[in-house]
């Protein structure tokens, strides 16, 4: 950084300094007022952009009329990356209509039996902005209650990137061939995040809450970090955490609200504006 807020920014960025330049081409690290890195790379033009070919329905028949529209139109956007502005606009309408007419039972995240829905494997399929230019206000907009939530202080600036992900602090590109993972362990109040990117496989969990505000919002703490990098070294960045909360007066980082969610797929919206769409199969929707 240009500048240090009282030297404790200096801190993080020694840190950094061990990590191969290589590797931090592909990550990133966000401290909610400041980012550090670049995740640009420079690509050749992508023939998906030119030329989208029609979503096969073979895997999405078996599913619900709604969610089986969802999974063709997130299909052959790269997670989201290559997603123009209609087929963000067609995702939110369909989620919209997918989250007012089947929305979660209020107690998913407290009562075991109904938890059972959320625990273990989903592996996220998509990612885009809740709010893009071409969607006017209207009144079933989707608005995030208590974002901040009180003295959490969670980031809400807007996280405005497709096909990447940001969990406590980590930023990550997802849209290449690998489908990140996320899993639950709702008996330990548990989640991870999980990734293979070009460096290797990056490794990120944490506790997990109920909000007191919104019952469906699950807020995180990230305590675990590592990076299994493909030269076979591993690096354990548990440690960027512990500063990070330092810095920020609380070790909670961020908050994924469930907004609809089946045996199939799940449909989730964070603390910076993102909408996130899962799957129990790994292999739901084609890249």
């Amino acid at each position: 950084w240009s500048s240090c807020v009282k030297n404790k920014r200096c801190i993080l960025r020694s840190h950094l300094d061990y990590i191969h330049p290589t590797m931090k081409s592909s990550i990133s690290f966000t401290l909610g007022f400041a980012a550090v890195g670049s995740t640009s790379a420079f690509n050749l033009p992508s023939l998906d952009t030119v030329f989208k070919p029609p979503a096969s329905s073979v895997k999405a028949s078996f599913l619900p009329k709604d969610e089986a529209e969802l999974i063709e139109t997130i299909s052959f956007t790269r997670n989201g990356k290559n997603a123009d502005l209609n087929t963000q606009a067609r995702v939110l309408s369909i989620v919209r209509r997918m989250e007012t007419s089947a929305p979660p039972s209020l107690s998913l995240l407290s009562d075991p039996e109904e938890a059972k829905i959320l625990d273990g494997d989903w592996y996220l399929q998509y990612t885009q902005p809740s709010e893009i230019e071409a969607v006017t206000e209207t009144d079933d907009k989707w608005v995030a209650v208590e974002a901040s939530e009180g003295e959490s202080r969670i980031e809400t600036r807007q996280f405005n990137a497709r096909g990447s992900v940001s969990a406590g602090g980590i930023r990550v590109d997802t849209s290449g061939n690998s489908v990140a993972k996320q899993s639950f362990d709702i008996s330990k109040s548990r989640v991870q995040n999980e990734v293979e990117t070009g460096i290797g496989r990056v490794t990120v969990g944490g506790s997990f809450r109920q909000s007191s505000t919104v019952p469906l919002r699950a807020i995180a703490a990230f305590d675990f970090g590592k990076i299994e990098t493909k030269l076979g070294v591993a690096l354990d960045i548990s440690g960027l955490f512990a500063i990070r909360a330092l810095l920020k007066g609380s070790k909670e980082s961020g908050w994924l609200e469930t907004t609809y969610i089946s045996e199939n797929l799940r449909i989730g919206r964070g603390n910076k504006g993102s909408l996130f769409v899962l799957t129990r199969d790994r292999d739901a929707v084609t890249p």
